[in-house]
């Protein structure tokens, strides 16, 4: 029976981070197809700025929405939705016969990434026990990490076979149209494929139980909790749910009580700093950045490749780790060797040192915001605030991402223009170090506790240390 329950929680925690697996992707492909795009329909600088953000600006949108609409429609529907707006954006962009038509395909694709970057690690929170839950809500951040392997992946593979065909393949059909002739078409197009399986598998996975305790849907919301726990565990909770939803009032003005003040300003600031930690700077233009510090294309994307590998695995140690060390000390080491690492990939470029040094400052950095800026911003922000407005919260926490990480798309290629690559990196390094602060100043530890006792944490913080 257990055995069972173990199951069940896994493989609808595999489809929710089939969410994330798209998010990666989408975000990271962008590097493969940026200098073919440019080419062919002569960006200007602030065009190209446009089509890296357009994604973005999307995903603000979708976030604009999704979290008040999840409170309200539920955390199933809006995930559906997600999928449904990532397929329709993959045939978009593989198709579109103009840029404009190709920015519309982006925005939509990134509405979907704006949803599925609230509603599905608020879903695996909701779902998940205790013991287990910032383990499970990790897994969507290393999905994100395995969407841009992928992507890098497959944006290596699809220029290499391009390149081999050469003109001697070239003909007029669709293989040769998307995959030879205009390669960076067929790199759009295969986020179709992960979509639908995301959609169909969507068709199969529970709504949220605390979402339908919340609705007055008490029965069901027991069934679905005494799948993943006995019987009698189920029971329990769902009266542990019941009991402080009494005494929330499900507006926002419940976010700036004063107990509830730190929590929010916590769920602000977390990710604001993994924006501006640099990370989506290496993911966007990692290839110029690579190609300025004289490496070629073809081993620029190939380095993309490393950088998304490195990213991918040490998630893995968030994984492992996160509800046995806990969420603080995994923030604080992991921020600390970012801050370390972005000086020193800085000073490479300063210096004009070896490529050794900055592919390696590189990666450690990425190391270090795998397994702790990068996937505790979600499971933080995801068990804090209260059930009633859980998903309007959560979806303040992921607006400031997505605006933070609108601005990061933007003033990227100007630093690196206007600046340089080292003082861009020591930009980076400053709010890594300044995340460092904020944590060991503000966040308590919240491993093992259920997110019903995380609420009562905040109204009386004078008996929570943050050693938690």
């Amino acid at each position: 029976m257990h055995q069972n329950r173990s199951f069940f929680l896994f493989a609808i925690t595999i489809v929710a981070t089939m969410g994330g697996l798209l998010f990666g992707f989408d975000m990271a492909v962008i590097s493969g197809v940026l200098p073919f795009v440019k080419e062919q329909f002569l960006l200007s600088a602030a065009e190209e700025g446009w089509f890296v953000s357009s994604a973005l600006v999307g995903a603000i949108g979708g976030v604009g929405f999704s979290g008040e609409l999840s409170d309200r429609w539920g955390r199933k529907n809006l995930l559906l939705l997600a999928a449904i707006l990532f397929l329709v954006s993959a045939v978009g962009t593989a198709g579109a016969p103009s840029f404009i038509v190709l920015v519309i395909a982006r925005m939509l694709g990134g509405i979907g990434v704006g949803v599925a970057s609230i509603v599905a690690p608020l879903y695996i929170s909701e779902i998940a026990p205790a013991a287990v839950r910032g383990r499970l809500v990790t897994f969507y951040q290393l999905a994100i990490t395995l969407g841009i392997v992928v992507a890098y992946l497959t944006n290596a593979g699809l220029l290499n076979i391009s390149l081999a065909g050469g003109e001697s393949s070239r003909s007029e059909g669709l293989f040769e149209y998307l995959v030879m002739d205009e390669v960076w078409r067929s790199m759009f197009g295969l986020e179709a494929l992960p979509a639908v399986l995301f959609l169909i598998g969507l068709l199969f996975v529970p709504e949220s139980p605390r979402w339908l305790i919340q609705k007055g849907r008490v029965a069901e919301g027991i069934g679905i909790l005494s799948r993943i726990s006995s019987r009698p565990e189920a029971e329990k909770d769902a009266l542990s749910i019941q009991h402080t939803l009494k005494q929330e009032t499900g507006s926002y003005k419940e976010l700036f009580a004063p107990g509830m003040r730190k929590a929010l300003w916590i769920g602000l600031l977390l990710p604001l700093f993994s924006q501006f930690s640099g990370v989506n700077a290496v993911i966007y233009y990692g290839p110029r950045i690579l190609n300025d510090a004289g490496i070629d294309m073809s081993n620029a994307l190939m380095g993309q490749v490393i950088f998304g590998l490195a990213n991918f695995l040490f998630t893995l140690i968030a994984v492992w780790k996160v509800d046995k060390l806990g969420r603080r000390p995994l923030y604080l080491i992991g921020s600390a060797g970012a801050t370390v690492s972005l000086f020193l990939t800085g000073y490479s470029f300063y210096s004009g040192g070896s490529n050794l040094l900055l592919l390696v400052s590189i990666i450690v950095f990425l190391a270090c915001f795998a397994f702790s800026i990068g996937p505790l911003k979600f499971v933080v922000a995801a068990e804090i605030f209260p059930n009633k407005v859980r998903g309007r919260a959560l979806a303040l926490s992921i607006m400031v991402m997505w605006v933070a990480d609108t601005i990061v798309g933007q003033i990227t290629p100007i630093f690196l223009a206007s600046y340089g690559a080292a003082v861009t990196f020591w930009f980076f390094a400053a709010f890594c170090l300044i995340a460092f602060w904020v944590v060991y100043k503000m966040v308590p530890e919240t491993k093992g506790k259920t997110l019903e006792e995380i609420q009562n944490m905040w109204a009386t913080p004078s008996k929570e240390k943050s050693s938690g």
